[in-house]
């Protein structure tokens, strides 16, 4: 099973370039984050005419994620609400970041767009480490109700370690690698959850994302900021995990690339 991660920045926009490289790659499922466009919007049916199934939720301009299959998702919901209740979420799931479904055999992905911040100590950082902080009651519960095999997914804003990050010297300073938003990752992922990538990639300089800004792209100067998490059995089971720049080259692309993680579902 190949289930690919990517920040498009548009899917109206960058249509052509995500359906050209679906052509090419043998995805199962493909995670999208800021889709940028209404549910009733969204554009399904060039999707579906090639055999996908199409989960959405998204809003006007901004945010929005979905999930792309070659199969039947079953149990899809969209934002934290239906695990946690509206008392709790209701005002963080206004922003359309958070969906979810089950694939054959059994494997629950969460795709999610984890909130930017902005700027250090703004209105938006306070709001993504709460959001983050939910995150982190969300996956419990939901691994206290089904331990099931668990794939969480997207655009998370964090540079987890120093090496997702092309100069760490003034980290702290920098909004995506702050030591409070790294500990809140750091707490859902206690929960039991391995960043699949580093198991097959242990070196420096390996991004998903670069600036439009100052040729940052043509001198890899660029973060790993999109990422996949796994339960300890697919953990296991994975069989590969690279990102693929090459979307990253076309004009007009979006700022990050595709990530692919592969798992062998044979003994699952």
């Amino acid at each position: 099973m190949k289930i690919a991660s990517w920040n498009v920045n548009s899917i109206r926009t960058r249509l052509e370039h995500v359906l050209d490289w679906l052509y090419t790659q043998s995805i199962d499922v493909l995670c999208l984050q800021e889709t940028k466009v209404i549910d009733e919007d969204f554009p399904k049916a060039s999707f579906e005419e090639e055999g996908y199934q199409v989960y959405v939720s998204g809003q006007k301009a901004y945010n929005g994620v979905a999930l792309i299959s070659r199969t039947t998702l079953s149990e899809v919901s969209s934002g934290f609400t239906p695990l946690l209740g509206p008392d709790l979420t209701q005002h963080y799931d206004q922003q359309k970041r958070l969906i979810t479904g089950i694939i054959s055999p059994g494997v629950r992905i969460l795709n999610l767009y984890v909130p930017n911040g902005s700027e250090i100590d703004s209105d938006k950082y306070v709001y993504k480490l709460e959001w983050l902080e939910l995150l982190h009651h969300y996956v419990e519960k939901l691994l206290s109700q089904d331990p099931q095999h668990l794939l969480i997914c997207g655009d998370f804003n964090i540079a987890l370690d120093d090496r997702d990050m092309h100069d760490p010297s003034k980290r702290e300073a920098h909004i995506m690698s702050t030591d409070r938003e790294r500990q809140a990752l750091q707490k859902v992922l206690a929960l039991g959850l391995e960043d699949v990538f580093r198991k097959f990639n242990s070196k420096s300089e390996q991004f998903s994302w670069w600036n439009y800004r100052a040729g940052s792209f043509q001198r890899n100067k660029g973060w790993r900021i999109d990422h996949h998490y796994l339960t300890p059995t697919l953990y296991e089971q994975a069989t590969a995990c690279t990102i693929d720049a090459a979307p990253r080259r076309l004009p007009k692309p979006s700022d990050h690339a595709p990530v692919v993680v592969e798992i062998d579902t044979q003994n699952l």
